[in-house]
């Protein structure tokens, strides 16, 4: 059957143009003028047909235009084909044009407009040398409403002093052999520290046997280096992992125990060691145990005792091995079982030679807040010292005092979790999220949220602010500071910066 509206008289094509101007009458009212009003500005490559069909009805005419030619129709084949042909090469050489040029500019145009807007913000892994004028403190840097534009800014300028001390009692700071930024900042800035305690050895139970693991962990040339630049103490730290019941209830095994380590500072020239235990034995439960609680206090002093049996002559100087203990910070005032408490302090203080106080990690990601509150460490000093008659407290001089270098990233939406962040990840977070930061006084310190995939995140990070009212802090009740870890931290409020 031919087109309905090609001109044909037989009786089908009748009925076809009926249904056309059904068609017709019926969309033609909704129709806008517009689209007729400049039907003469159409190519001329084909002349309207003349059958009043084809005029009564403008989309069948439209229709007509793209299908096949019959034969009665009066424009050639081959060059209504052309015409078309001419047009759609022509639009689409048009659009191309026009998208190759949007694809082109439009990412340049944005980047430009970005880079306006966000400057880019460069950090380094390594401690520069700047010119900046003046300390954080004679900038202006250590304050409360800091924001994040400024941090990344700021935090690669590091002022060129590596000798001064500022910070006239002990600084122990810890490293870790997967952190080897740690290593470069305790070789560049040795004469800030008093002690430098790398986390090396655990001494473990093998069957009834101890074993002391970690010697593959010294790096017997950094501490030559250490010793080159300056008088630190080298403590490698010792975490106590040998199953507890089988350790303290036999003196033969306290023995071995102590032998290991006090050989092992002897062949590699160390200058005692910080032990870590309490934690161990708290989630073993032995200290819920009097008998069990003081044969635990009794190793420690056992320990300290042989430390200080094995004298060094090094730099024309007649020291012993010493012995630092780690001690986890009270949580509050009604003191658990597992809690280092006033008397455990006062039975060791006159046997170590230091107490390595952990004030952080006071949250966690099932209790998302901050990570060390200014009040709770006034408060774990106080319980943990009290005070004389005169009003100073007792040993306060052996408090190597807790700053963490380190930050938490909690998630809050259900489902809570997160973990640390150090500074690089934390620079990552501002770059990303450009978020808004917080300061708390009664906990003193930033923190800001932000969202990621509909999730709420809370950041807390030690700042300038933060780490400066800690020291403040420390200072005021005449202790010295532990750092966990160097290596961690934004460069400008580190080793050099905040009068360590």
């Amino acid at each position: 059957m031919k087109s309905g509206l090609s001109g044909s008289n037989s009786s089908g094509d009748q009925t076809t143009l009926a249904e056309a101007r059904r068609i017709n009458n019926f969309f033609s009212p909704q129709l806008p003028f517009s689209l007729f009003k400049n039907i003469s500005q159409l190519p001329k490559f084909a002349s309207p047909p003349k059958n009043p069909t084809s005029f009564s009805v403008p989309m069948a005419k439209r229709r007509d235009r793209r299908a096949p030619p019959g034969p009665d129709s009066r424009t050639p084949p081959a060059l209504a084909a052309e015409g078309a042909r001419t047009i759609d090469a022509v639009t689409h050489t048009r659009i191309s044009i026009f998208f190759f040029f949007l694809f082109l500019f439009l990412p340049i145009v944005s980047i430009l407009v970005y880079r306006l807007i966000y400057p880019p913000q460069t950090y380094t892994d390594t401690y520069k040398d700047t010119n900046a004028s003046g300390s954080v403190y004679e900038r202006g840097l250590v304050r409360a409403d800091v924001s994040y534009k400024e941090i990344l800014a700021e935090n690669s300028k590091v002022s060129a002093n590596k000798s001064s001390r500022h910070y006239s009692y002990p600084v122990l700071a810890y490293v870790t052999p997967w952190n080897s930024k740690g290593y470069e900042i305790a070789k560049r800035f040795t004469s800030k520290f008093t002690h430098l305690s790398p986390v090396w050895y655990e001494l473990k139970s093998e069957g009834f046997q101890l074993v002391l693991e970690g010697r593959h962990n010294a790096d017997i040339g950094w501490i030559s280096e250490l010793r080159t630049n300056g008088n630190v103490l080298v403590l490698p730290r010792v975490v106590l992992e040998a199953f507890p019941t089988q350790l303290l209830r036999k003196k033969q095994q306290w023995q071995k125990a102590i032998d290991l380590i006090v050989t092992e500072c002897k062949d590699m020239g160390y200058d005692g060691v910080v032990l870590e235990s309490w934690s161990r034995w708290a989630a073993y439960r032995v200290l819920d145990d009097k008998d069990m609680r003081g044969m635990a206090l009794d190793f420690v002093k056992r320990l300290a005792k042989s430390l200080h049996s094995v004298h060094l002559e090094r730099n024309n100087s007649n020291r012993h091995l010493q012995l630092v203990y780690v001690i986890p910070a009270p949580r509050s005032e009604e003191l658990k079982n597992y809690d280092f408490g006033p008397d455990d302090f006062q039975s060791l203080s006159e046997d170590v030679d230091g107490f390595s106080l952990m004030t952080y990690d006071f949250s966690g990601p099932h209790s998302p807040g901050p990570n060390a509150p200014l009040n709770w460490i006034r408060s774990s000093l106080q319980m943990l010292l009290g005070d004389t008659a005169n009003g100073s407290p007792s040993h306060v001089d052996k408090i190597f005092l807790g700053i963490n270098f380190y930050g938490n990233d909690f998630i809050l939406s259900e489902g809570s979790g997160g973990g640390a962040v150090t500074g690089r990840e934390y620079l990552s977070l501002m770059e990303k999220h450009r978020p808004v930061l917080q300061w708390k006084d009664n906990f003193a310190e930033h923190f800001f949220i932000y969202s990621d995939n509909h999730i709420n995140h809370a950041v807390f990070y030690p700042s300038l602010k933060s780490i400066s009212l800690r020291l403040a802090e420390a200072r005021s009740w005449g202790a010295g500071i532990s750092i966990w870890e160097i290596g961690q931290e934004l460069e400008n409020y580190g080793t050099p910066e905040l009068k360590f």
